[in-house]
C-alpha cells in the first residue's frame, strides 16, 4: 500500500468474476463521495496525510482530476457496495478467509464506508488549506462517540443501499452493526457532548478539528456479580479499529521532568528529562447531507525503538530494558486512572500535558505551513481558536506561552496577548471544591518551565487585582487575592504582603491548660463542611460527567489527605519538642479522619495537654526561659488552581445551562466576573438530532416527518414545534404510541439477553441512565421503588392494581472503581431487583433491572423506548445534563428537580408536561445549615423505608454505611448532604401524580408529543452556532 500526503482519493483493486475489467464508482445521491474499484491495474491506495509538515506530492495516475471525473459518473448502487465489501473481506482482512460471518462482515463493511468518507475528508482538508480561514480546535479528554457505522452511512444517506448490499451477502445491516464495539474514549456527558459538537461542526460546515487521547483500555467494562459492580479492562481495540488511520509520520516530542536553563540570548530553555513521542490517529467525522468531513485526531504515546535497552534485555533484565516504552505507553492506557497514589497523580498530569503539548504543536505547525514563508504570530488568534472542554486542557495556556516565548522568540507581553485571544474555557461544574487543583510540588517536578510561567501569570494577576481595587481597603483586597490567585497557599510578594501586616500575638501557654493553637477562623470550605463535600487535588469531580475521587470514596484508607484549601492553624513555629506536641493536637483520631470533602476540621479546639505531654513542654520552657510562646505553623499544601488559570488565561468563559452560567457568575467565579464581566457567557448544551432521534428512533422519525410534511427538521429542529398543532389528533396518538410500543419491544428483548429478566412491554418504562454518583441521586430513586414495593406488599391484589400502574424501572451507569458509596448504591439496586423480580405477589406490576456496562449503544435503544425519565439531582449541583435533552426529544416525559438544563426544558415543553419536585437551588445552603443545627425532622415515610431496607428484606448485605450517609446532622459520610431525606416526601408524592397521568393514555400521549415539540432548542447545532459566532469567530465553509 502506498501513501501520499496529498493524493486525493482512496483507490482499491478488486477481482471480478468477469474476464473483463470492471470499473465500479461510489457516488452518493448528491455525488458528494466517490470510491473507485478497478481491476487489472497497478494496486494503489492513496490517503491524504493530514500532517503538520508539507510533503512532496506523489502522483497517482488513477487519482488525478480527469479520473475523478470518470469516478463521479458512476452511480452508487447496492451491487457496487456489495462488491466493495467483498473486496475488503478478501484484500484487507483481519480474519481468516474460511468464512464470512458477522464480525468479518462488519469490518469489511466499515472499511467500505471509510473509503467513501476519505474522499470527502481529503476534499475538506484541501479546501480548508486553500482558503486558510480561521479554524476551531476542540480539546477534550473525552469523546464518547458510540458506534460509527450507522451514523456514517446515515450521514452519507446510504443506509438503504448498505442494507440491500448486506442482504445480498447473507447478512442484515442490524446484525452487522451490532458487531461494532463502542469506542472507549469517554465515560459520561463530557465526552458525549464533545462528540455531538463534532457532528454539528461537520454538518454545519465549520472548519474545526477535535483533539483527544486514544485510550487503549478505556475507563473499564462493568460486570454485575453477586457482589455488585466489578471492573475489567475494555477490549475495544483488540481486533482493531476500522475507522482510524494511524499517521505514523505525524508525531511530536513531549517532555517531562528535566530542568530550565537560561540561554546565551537570555531566553529560557527546558532541557533534559524524560522524552516520549505522541503519534496521531485520525478518525473522519462526516457531516449530514454535506461533503464536509472533519477530523478527530487522537494521540497515542511511545518512545523511539532505540530506547529499548538491548544490553539490559540480553542480560535478562527485561523489565528494566522496556521501562521507557512501558512508561510512555501507559499514558494512553486508561481514562481517568486512579490518583490516590503519587504515581496516579503523575500519570493523570502526564495525560493532560500530552494532550495539550501534542495538539498545540500540531496546530502551530499547521498555522506556520498555511502562512507560507511569512509567519505573523500576531495573526495566530485570527486563524486559530482553541476551546478547552473543562479544566483538563488547562496546560494549553502555559504551553502556548512557552512555545511563543522560548521557541518563537516573542516577548512576554506579545505572547500573553496572543494566548489570551486564542484560548477559551468551558466550565462544567458549579462546585468550587470540584474545580481541579494540582500539587505545586508535583507540577514543578514534572513541568518545571510551565510552573515558572504560571508563577509569572499569577504575579501579573496580583498586580491587576491591586490596580483594580487599590489598597485603601486591605480586607477587601486580601479576600480578592485569596479567591482569585492561581497559586494557592503562597506568600504574597513582599510589597503586597506589608499591606496586610498584623502585630503578632504571644499567647501564654501553661501546662495542663487547653491549648488553642488555632487563633483564627478556618476557611469556609473547612469550617462549613456541609457546603463543600467534594474536594480533590488533581482530580476532576464534575457535577455532570465523572466519578468521585478515590480519596473521598475510601476515607478510611486515607485518614489525612490534602484539601487544597488554606488551613492556617497558627502563625510561626515552636521549638521541636513542642512542635511535636502540637502535631499531636492537630491530628484527628483514626475514627475521625480528615478528608478533602470540606468536613469540619477541628484541629485543636477541643484538645488539651495531658500529663504525659508535660515533660516536652517543661523542656521547652527551660530552653526559652519564658512562657510567652508563639503558635505552631503547619503550612497547608501549595496548590495550582487550574480553573482560575483558565479564567485568567482565556478570553471567554462559558457555562453550559442558563442556571449554571448564573451560578458561575454569581458564586463560582464571582470575583472574576466583577473584574471581567465581558468574559462570561452561557452556551446551553445540545445534542445532535441525527444520532439521537433520526438514526436511533426511525419509527418515531417517520411519524414526525409524515405529520410535519418534511424531514427538514433533522437539520432545522425548530420545525419540531409544528407538532404542537397536532397534539390532540387521535390519529397522531395512535401512530405515536405504536412507535413507542415497537421500541419497548426491542428493549424487552435486549434486557432479556443482557440480564435474564423478562419484562412486559405494556408496562411503563421508567429509566435512569447516567453515571452513578450521590448527587445524581440514584439512591433516591431506588428508595422510592422500595417504598412502592412495601406499599404493594401491604395491599390486596385488587388494591395494588387500582393504585399502581405496572412499571419497569431500568437503571444503567458506571460507578468509578474507587467510589465506594456509589458502588454500594449499585449493589442495593441489584439486590432490590433480585427480590422484587422474583416475588410472585408482585408479578409484572413492578420490575427493577440494572443494565450492566451501560454505553452509547445501549442508550440508543433505551431512550427511544422510555416513557418516564428521572433527572433528580440535588438542585444546584448538575451543570446541565444532556441525556435529559435526548429523552425529551424522543417523547419521554421527565421527572426532575429545577437543576441544570431541566429548568430550560421545562420552560420549552410546558410546566404541565414536566413532573417537578424537590427543593430549589437557592434553598439548598439554608437547608444544609438547618440540618447541621439539628432542625431537620425526617418524614415518617422516609424513616419507614430505611428501616425496611435494614430489616433484611433484600438479602443479607449490610447497608448501614450506605444508609448512614442519610442520618445524623453533620460529619463526613453523615448528614444527608445531597438532601435525599428532605426531597423524599416530595418525590414519592410526585410519583403518585405520574401514576395518575399514565392511567390516562390520551393525556400521557399528548404530554409525550409536546416534549418532542418543545425539544427543538436543545440541538447541538444551535449550540455550535453560538460558539462559532460568540467565542470562536469562525464562519461556515461549504465545499461546492
Amino acid at each position: 500500500m502506498a501513501t501520499s500526503s496529498t493524493g486525493g482519493v482512496a483507490v482499491a483493486i478488486s477481482r471480478c468474476s468477469s474476464a473483463t475489467a470492471r470499473l465500479i464508482g461510489f457516488t452518493s445521491r448528491s455525488r458528494s463521495s466517490n470510491v473507485l474499484l478497478l481491476t487489472r491495474l497497478k494496486p494503489s491506495f492513496c490517503i491524504r496525510c493530514v500532517s503538520g509538515e508539507p510533503k512532496q506530492r506523489v502522483r497517482d495516475p488513477v487519482t488525478e482530476e480527469g479520473d475523478l471525473e470518470i469516478l463521479r459518473s458512476f452511480p452508487l448502487e447496492a451491487a457496487s457496495i456489495a462488491s466493495s465489501i467483498q473486496y475488503h473481506a478478501e484484500f484487507t482482512p483481519l480474519f481468516s478467509p474460511e468464512n464470512f460471518e458477522s464480525p468479518k462482515a462488519f469490518f469489511a463493511t466499515a472499511q467500505s464506508v471509510r473509503d467513501a468518507l476519505i474522499i470527502n475528508w481529503n476534499a475538506t482538508y484541501d479546501f480548508h488549506e486553500k482558503m486558510n480561514v480561521k479554524q476551531a480546535y476542540y480539546l477534550s479528554m473525552e469523546f464518547l462517540q458510540g458506534r460509527a457505522l450507522l451514523n456514517a452511512i446515515g450521514n452519507l444517506k446510504l443506509t438503504g443501499e448498505y442494507a440491500e448490499a448486506l442482504e445480498k451477502l447473507g447478512h442484515t445491516l442490524e446484525s452487522v452493526a451490532s458487531q461494532e464495539p463502542d469506542a472507549a474514549l469517554g465515560n459520561g456527558g463530557l465526552g458525549r457532548l464533545a462528540s455531538c459538537f463534532l457532528d454539528s461542526l461537520a454538518t454545519l460546515n465549520y472548519p474545526a478539528w477535535g483533539y483527544g487521547l486514544r485510550y487503549k483500555y478505556g475507563l473499564f467494562k462493568q460486570l454485575i456479580t453477586k457482589d455488585g459492580q466489578e471492573e475489567v479492562a475494555e477490549n475495544w481495540l483488540e481486533i482493531g479499529n476500522p475507522w482510524e488511520i494511524a499517521r505514523n509520520d505525524v508525531s511530536y516530542p513531549v517532555k517531562f521532568y528535566g530542568k530550565v536553563v537560561t540561554r546565551s540570548d537570555g531566553k529560557r530553555s527546558w532541557i533534559g528529562g524524560e522524552d516520549i513521542v505522541a503519534v496521531a490517529h485520525d478518525v473522519p467525522i462526516p457531516g449530514y447531507q454535506t461533503k464536509t468531513t472533519i477530523n478527530l485526531r487522537l494521540w497515542s504515546t511511545k518512545v523511539p525503538s532505540d530506547q529499548l535497552d538491548l544490553f539490559a534485555f540480553n542480560a535478562g533484565e527485561h523489565t528494566k530494558a522496556c521501562e521507557a516504552q512501558a512508561n510512555a505507553e501507559k499514558i494512553c492506557y486508561i481514562l481517568y486512572p486512579g490518583d490516590e497514589s503519587e504515581e496516579g497523580k503523575i500519570l493523570r498530569l502526564k495525560q493532560q500535558y500530552t494532550l495539550c503539548s501534542a495538539s498545540l504543536q500540531d496546530i502551530i505547525s499547521r498555522f506556520e505551513r498555511r502562512s507560507g514563508g511569512n509567519v505573523k504570530w500576531e495573526e495566530l488568534p485570527d486563524k486559530v481558536a482553541v476551546q478547552m472542554n473543562d479544566t483538563h486542557p488547562t496546560l494549553c495556556i502555559p504551553e502556548l506561552m512557552r512555545t511563543l516565548m522560548d521557541l518563537k522568540g516573542m516577548s512576554w507581553e506579545e505572547a500573553w496577548k496572543i494566548t489570551q485571544r486564542t484560548v477559551a474555557y468551558t466550565n462544567h461544574t458549579v462546585l468550587p471544591e470540584a474545580l481541579e487543583k494540582w500539587s505545586y510540588d508535583l507540577m514543578q517536578r514534572l513541568l518545571p518551565r510551565h510552573v515558572e510561567i504560571i508563577e509569572m501569570i499569577d504575579e501579573q494577576l496580583v498586580g491587576d487585582i491591586i490596580s483594580e481595587y487599590g489598597t485603601s481597603n486591605p480586607e477587601v483586597l486580601e479576600k480578592k487575592l485569596a479567591a482569585m490567585r492561581i497559586l494557592e497557599n503562597f506568600d504574597l510578594p513582599a510589597s503586597v504582603a506589608k499591606l496586610f501586616a498584623k502585630p503578632k500575638e504571644s499567647p501564654i501557654v501553661e501546662t495542663g491548660e487547653e491549648v488553642e493553637a488555632c487563633d483564627e477562623a478556618l476557611p469556609a470550605s473547612v469550617a462549613k463542611p456541609k457546603e463543600s463535600p467534594i474536594v480533590e487535588t488533581g482530580e476532576e469531580v464534575e457535577a455532570c460527567d465523572e466519578a468521585l475521587p478515590a480519596s473521598v470514596a475510601k476515607p478510611k484508607e486515607s485518614p489525612i489527605v490534602e484539601t487544597g484549601e488554606e488551613v492556617e492553624a497558627c502563625d510561626e513555629a515552636l521549638p521541636a519538642p513542642v512542635a511535636k506536641l502540637f502535631a499531636k493536637l492537630f491530628t484527628k483520631p483514626k475514627e475521625s479522619p480528615i478528608v478533602e470533602t470540606g468536613e469540619e476540621v477541628e484541629a485543636c479546639d477541643e484538645a488539651t495537654i495531658t500529663d504525659k505531654d508535660e515533660p516536652a513542654l517543661k523542656e521547652t520552657q527551660e530552653e526559652n526561659k519564658a512562657v510567652n510562646l508563639e503558635p505552631v505553623s503547619i503550612p497547608p499544601p501549595k496548590m495550582v488552581r487550574m480553573a482560575n488559570l483558565c479564567v485568567v488565561g482565556g478570553h471567554a468563559v462559558n457555562g453550559v445551562a442558563e442556571i449554571h452560567s448564573e451560578i458561575v457568575k454569581e458564586e463560582v467565579f464571582n470575583d472574576f466576573f466583577q473584574l471581567w464581566p465581558e468574559k462570561f457567557q452561557n452556551k446551553t448544551n445540545g445534542v445532535t438530532p441525527r444520532r439521537w432521534i433520526h438514526f436511533c428512533n426511525p419509527d418515531l422519525s417517520a411519524v414526525i416527518t409524515k405529520w410535519i410534511g418534511t424531514n427538514d427538521w433533522v437539520l432545522k429542529t425548530e420545525k419540531l414545534a409544528e407538532l404542537r398543532k397536532f397534539a390532540d389528533s387521535e390519529d397522531l396518538h395512535i401512530e405515536w404510541r405504536a412507535a413507542k410500543r415497537s421500541n419497548k419491544t426491542k428493549v424487552a428483548s435486549f434486557l432479556k439477553q443482557k440480564t435474564g429478566y423478562s419484562v412486559n412491554p405494556d408496562a411503563m418504562f421508567d429509566i435512569q441512565i447516567k453515571r452513578i454518583h450521590e448527587y445524581k441521586r440514584q439512591l433516591l430513586n431506588i428508595l422510592g421503588i422500595v417504598y412502592r414495593y412495601k406499599k404493594m406488599k401491604e395491599m390486596t391484589a385488587a388494591e395494588k392494581e387500582a393504585k399502581f400502574v405496572p412499571r419497569v424501572c431500568i437503571f444503567g451507569g458506571k460507578a468509578f472503581s474507587t467510589y465506594v458509596q456509589a458502588k454500594r448504591i449499585v449493589k442495593l439496586i441489584t439486590d432490590v431487583g433480585a427480590t422484587i423480580n422474583h416475588d410472585p405477589d408482585i408479578g409484572d406490576l413492578l420490575k427493577v433491572v440494572f443494565l450492566p456496562d451501560y454505553n452509547v449503544s445501549a442508550a440508543e435503544l433505551l431512550i427511544p423506548a422510555s416513557e418516564l425519565s428521572q433527572h433528580i439531582s440535588t438542585a444546584g449541583m448538575e451543570a446541565s445534563g444532556t441525556s435529559n435533552m435526548k429523552f425529551a426529544m424522543n417523547g419521554c416525559v421527565l421527572i426532575g428537580t429545577l437543576d441544570g438544563a431541566n429548568v430550560e426544558i421545562r420552560e420549552e415543553v410546558g410546566e404541565d408536561n414536566f413532573f417537578l419536585f424537590g427543593a430549589r437551588a437557592h434553598e439548598i445552603a439554608q437547608l444544609r445549615k438547618e440540618r447541621a443545627a439539628g432542625k431537620f425532622v425526617a418524614d415518617e415515610r422516609f424513616e419507614e423505608v430505611k428501616e425496611f431496607v435494614k430489616s433484611g428484606a433484600f438479602g443479607g448485605n449490610n447497608y448501614d454505611e450506605l444508609l448512614g450517609a442519610l442520618e445524623g446532622n453533620e460529619g463526613f459520610g453523615r448528614g444527608d448532604y445531597f438532601l435525599v431525606g428532605k426531597d423524599f416526601p416530595s418525590y414519592i408524592e410526585c410519583q403518585e401524580k405520574v401514576d395518575d397521568a399514565y392511567q390516562n393514555q390520551k393525556r400521557w400521549t399528548k404530554m409525550s408529543i409536546l416534549n418532542t415539540a418543545g425539544s427543538y432548542k436543545f440541538s447541538s447545532d444551535r449550540t455550535i452556532h453560538e460558539y462559532a459566532n460568540d467565542i470562536w469567530n469562525i464562519e461556515p465553509l461549504q465545499i461546492n
